[in-house]
Formats: structure tokens, C-alpha cells, sequence
């Protein structure tokens, strides 16, 4: 498959309706779009979604996939500076969403899901676009450096 391709029925390539349901982009990145996960149960958590629509890590090039992982450090440099996680989970999945991305879930020692992996909506509390647009603000002073 072509890894221009954008499918219209994925949240990623979409972007808009779909992928504001559960995401707020924050910037472009190389080889990615950084989004803020609305559910902030884990304060900083965000999505690296791949600029590809490709399923696997492996049908990446290795310099795509340099760059792809290369972003994902930006991003937890960010998350890091910001919101000073104790730790950052790092999970993919895709087995509904096959669409290659990140999720950066930062964890903090005094707060929900301590020593477990984190749930993928912990929450039904989810942030407007308003508390969004603070994070992703917060987020890009140490991404357009």
C-alpha cells in the first residue's frame, strides 16, 4: 500500500470529527502529529500518530522509523519539562485503530494506576477543547525550540 494513502475512515488521516473525539492536535512533528488525549486522568497524556497510514512499526523504512521514534522522545521530553511524570508508560496497540501510533501515558507515584498499565479510557470525564488548547500550549513551548 502506498503510505501516502489516507483512509477516510480513520481517525488519523481524518483528523477533524473523528479524531476529536478522543484527541486534541497539538502540532505537527516529522514524522508525526502530536495529539493531548482528552481523558487527562494521567496529567501530559498524549497520542504520537504516525504521518503514515501503516498498521506495523515494520512496514516503516528505517528512517521513517527513526524519525518516527524520534518524535516520541520530543514528545516525552515535552511531557517531562511540563508535568514532571515519575515515569512515562509507552503503549501501541491498534487492534481496532490500524493506524500506527503512541501512546505517551505519564504516571506519577501518588496518583490512579500506579504499578499497573494504565487503562485506555480510565475516565468518562474528558476535557473540552478549551482545556485542550491549555495543555497543547503548554506542550509546544518545548517542541518549537
Amino acid at each position: 500500500m502506498d503510505k501516502n494513502y489516507k483512509d477516510a475512515n480513520c481517525a488519523y488521516c481524518a483528523k477533524g470529527e473523528l479524531v476529536n473525539v478522543f484527541g486534541y492536535e497539538v502540532c505537527e512533528l516529522p514524522a508525526s502529529t502530536l495529539y493531548v488525549f482528552r481523558d487527562q486522568t494521567h496529567p501530559g497524556r498524549c497520542i504520537v500518530a504516525s504521518k503514515f497510514h501503516v498498521t506495523e512499526i515494520c512496514e516503516l523504512t528505517e528512517e521513517e522509523r527513526a524519525a518516527f521514534i524520534e518524535d516520541v522522545n520530543k514528545a516525552a521530553q515535552a511531557i517531562h519539562a511540563e508535568f514532571h511524570p515519575d515515569k512515562i508508560n509507552y503503549g501501541m496497540y491498534g487492534d481496532t485503530g490500524h493506524h500506527l501510533h503512541m501512546h505517551l501515558v505519564p504516571k506519577y507515584k501518588d496518583k490512579e494506576e500506579w504499578g499497573t498499565t494504565f487503562a485506555m479510557n480510565y475516565s468518562d470525564d474528558k476535557l473540552n477543547d478549551e482545556g485542550c488548547k491549555i495543555i497543547a500550549e503548554r506542550l509546544r513551548k518545548y517542541l518549537q525550540k
